[in-house]
């Protein structure tokens, strides 16, 4: 039995307080049946694509938990991660906007935490809920409690934790960076770098290579229903928890079931030109041995759809079409299709879990 699978079994045993297949958070044992009860979904990702998924999901369960990328290195996460060496605060704070309730109170603080300071000085494009999160960071020494205190102040409906317990750096090999050397391969760092490169990612990788994954984070997969993973930008937001040992490991050794989530068009940059199924494929090089339940994709995104299927199949995993998109055209997901999908998916393709 290998250290990470004997962490992993502990992580399970303190989450569910009674060893493995013990009771979880809800009291109930898997399968009983309860109609109050909701299931548990982890969401992974960062930055505008988690936000969208937690928007949705937060229509349909209360016992949802945020696990969020800490690979951002530009704008005011990457001025406070240089200057202070804390964790990079921006798309956590993301996240905990995206857990804020419909209501006057969830809704004020959400734009609260999201405001940015414009000035000629230091707090130029700072945003207020990073310095909020930072400062309570240092206050405490606790980054989760931290988290834990923001969302209890905003009313979040859900919990926002990092993937990893330090700051990470993304590497990518990249093809033609440099567009005077198109065939050329070269190592480009940095997430902001990453996402707006002119070239073609080949893989990505964290360092330090063998971070370690924030405890709860863990805990928290290995006693959900769900995990849901993306949608958001494939290599620098998606692909990243992938790369963290402990959470992969608990990714590939969870009875939850698993769905992914995809993009509604490439990114500019980091994915151009990519199909759907060519997202499959990188994650597959990138995880070989994680196993999928359902892939969802919006139906007007997908213009060949057996060879998604057949991409899917690789994983183990069907395919779900279904309208997410926002009707205005753009490419961006709409909170209430996209829950319905959720939804939907978790009745039929879920074991009888105790929200049914």
């Amino acid at each position: 039995m290998t250290g990470r699978t004997m962490r992993l079994r502990r992580l399970r045993r303190l989450t569910t307080g009674k060893g493995e297949g013990g009771a979880g958070r809800t009291g109930l044992r898997r399968g009983e049946a309860s109609e109050v009860a909701a299931p548990k979904v982890v969401a992974l990702g960062g930055g505008m694509g988690l936000s969208a998924s937690l928007t949705a999901l937060r229509r349909i369960t209360g016992e949802l938990t945020a696990v969020v990328t800490v690979a951002d290195d530009g704008g005011s996460s990457g001025r406070l991660r240089e200057e202070l060496g804390v964790l990079p605060p921006g798309d956590l704070r993301k996240a905990l906007a995206a857990l804020c309730g419909d209501d006057d109170w969830g809704q004020t603080w959400s734009r609260v935490i999201q405001h940015r300071f414009q000035s000629q000085g230091d707090l130029h494009e700072h945003a207020v809920g990073n310095l909020l999160i930072v400062a309570l960071w240092e206050q405490l020494g606790d980054p989760v409690q931290a988290l834990d205190l923001v969302g209890k102040l905003l009313g979040a409906q859900g919990r926002v934790l990092p993937m990893s317990a330090v700051p990470l750096e993304l590497q990518a090999l990249v093809k033609g960076h440099d567009p005077a050397r198109p065939d050329d391969v070269d190592t480009v760092r940095g997430q902001a770098t990453v996402a707006l490169t002119p070239g073609e990612v080949l893989s990505v990788q964290v360092v330090p290579s063998d971070p370690p994954a924030v405890p709860e984070a863990v805990a928290a997969v290995l006693d959900a229903d769900w995990v849901v993973l993306g949608p958001g930008s494939w290599f620098s937001s998606v692909i990243p928890h992938l790369l963290v040992p402990e959470l992969l490991d608990a990714l590939i050794e969870t009875k939850a079931r698993r769905v992914l989530s995809l993009n509604l068009a490439p990114q500019p940059g980091e994915t151009e030109g990519f199909s759907p199924q060519r997202h499959l494929e990188v994650l597959a090089r990138h995880a070989p041995k994680l196993a999928l339940d359902v892939v969802l994709a919006d139906q007007a995104a997908v213009p060949d759809r057996e060879s998604l299927a057949d991409a899917a199949k690789r994983f183990g995993a069907a395919v779900e079409l279904a309208p997410v998109a926002r009707q205005d055209g753009s490419p961006k997901h709409d909170p209430e299709l996209l829950a319905a999908a959720y939804d939907r998916i978790f009745r039929m393709h879920g074991r009888i879990g105790p929200w049914r």
